[in-house]
């Protein structure tokens, strides 16, 4: 049975485990703080103009809009590193054509402003940036649960996280990955943005769903006993007491496609233990499928068969998607956190590499599913 036969709404694993924590999570301006770091340093000559933008509740393509209308200058012409959410305070870099600067001299808008602006050699382009900071202020904390979150989030800065696409990649009711499956059916539609929007969404689901299942075996590997794991996988002694004796939470295998982190190369994991070494040092990571076209092969053995077990039945619109490998397991970077008793509030700071999701760290903390919280589902 595929997610297609399934009348239910798919939960990615956990990897820690504990209860949930009820706390209360507004994505406003006060409490949901967003500032893009750019890749590299602007190099202050060229054609084009670096605006650095604070925005209140304003998504990227609505500020787009904003300043196209104010300047005159067409939405193509400007250019972006990531989007950026609506809810929230958010700090990005967009560029534009420098001969447009004096249209901006007098820009005013009770939702945005313009902080400073650098001349650069290029646009802009998505992936340009290294990645984003987050604040984010949690309300109604007991002290109680003030110390589980001190604890979930410290053994997420020991050990990593699961790096699952969040709900915003899945749409206002979370279904994007159908209407991306129908479109790989034949569905046409005029809008060609649009289009591979809901096909990526469509990988996105994909990839959730495998990791999902690398989060369960890396549970399984920890709970059951060498007997009850060969039954589960039909694995042999040898590759069972290997993994077994990983001491990470994250479990490696054979024929995994690795990436130096948190840019590189994708490779296959042969040897297992030199592999290993690496991964604890966090200069390597494993890497899940984007399935389409040219992505990165990953070896046989149990990795196939998992891989098989969530994609098989997508592989007839492989050729009609451009393929890439994301890795599976991630860092936390800067985490400082702090909580006021007084007034029931607790701040957790940290630092995500690009194409990461706060609210999947966050869910991960909380055990609580943020989109139902922030929609009132």
């Amino acid at each position: 049975m595929n997610f297609m036969e399934e009348n239910i709404i798919f939960k990615p694993l956990y990897s820690l485990k504990h209860t949930p924590i009820n706390v209360h999570f507004s994505k406003n301006s006060s409490d949901f703080v967003v500032r893009e770091r750019p890749l590299y340093e602007f190099s202050g000559k060229g054609e084009h103009l670096v605006l650095h933008l604070q925005k209140k509740d304003l998504s990227t393509s609505e500020a787009l809009r904003i300043l196209s209308e104010h300047s005159g200058i067409k939405m193509r012409d400007f250019g972006y590193s990531g989007l950026k959410d609506k809810q929230g305070l958010t700090f990005q870099y967009i560029s534009m054509p420098k001969k447009y600067e004096e249209s901006l001299k007098n820009f005013k808008h009770d939702k945005m402003k313009i902080l400073d602006s650098f001349y650069h050699d290029n646009k802009l382009r998505i992936g340009h940036l290294k990645g984003n900071s987050f604040f984010i202020r949690l309300k109604k904390v007991s002290k109680v649960d003030a110390l589980k979150i001190d604890q979930a989030f410290k053994n997420i800065q020991e050990q990593g996280y699961a790096n699952y696409f969040g709900y915003q990649r899945f749409g206002k009711f979370q279904d994007n990955f159908l209407q991306g499956l129908e479109i790989l059916k034949g569905k046409k539609i005029k809008n060609k943005k649009m289009q591979e929007f809901l096909i990526s969404a469509f990988q996105s689901e994909l990839f959730n769903r495998y990791l999902s299942k690398r989060i369960e075996l890396s549970h399984f590997v920890n709970d059951f006993n060498e007997k009850e794991l060969q039954q589960i996988y039909a694995l042999g002694k040898d590759e069972i007491k290997s993994l077994k004796q990983q001491k990470q939470f994250f479990k490696l295998l054979k024929g995994d496609v690795l990436g130096h982190y948190p840019f590189g190369k994708c490779f296959i994991c042969e040897d297992l233990s030199s592999e290993l070494e690496r991964f604890y040092r966090r200069d390597i990571s494993a890497m899940g499928l984007l399935l389409g076209s040219k992505a990165f092969e990953a070896g046989d053995g149990l990795v196939k068969k998992l891989e098989n077990e969530v994609f098989s039945f997508a592989y007839e619109f492989k050729d009609k998607m451009q393929g890439s490998r994301r890795f599976m397991w991630s860092y936390l970077q800067d985490c400082k956190s702090y909580y006021d008793e007084e007034k029931a509030h607790f701040t957790l700071e940290f630092f995500l590499q690009k194409g990461s999701y706060a609210t999947v760290v966050l869910e991960e903390i909380l055990h609580t599913d943020i989109f139902e919280q922030t929609h009132n589902i």
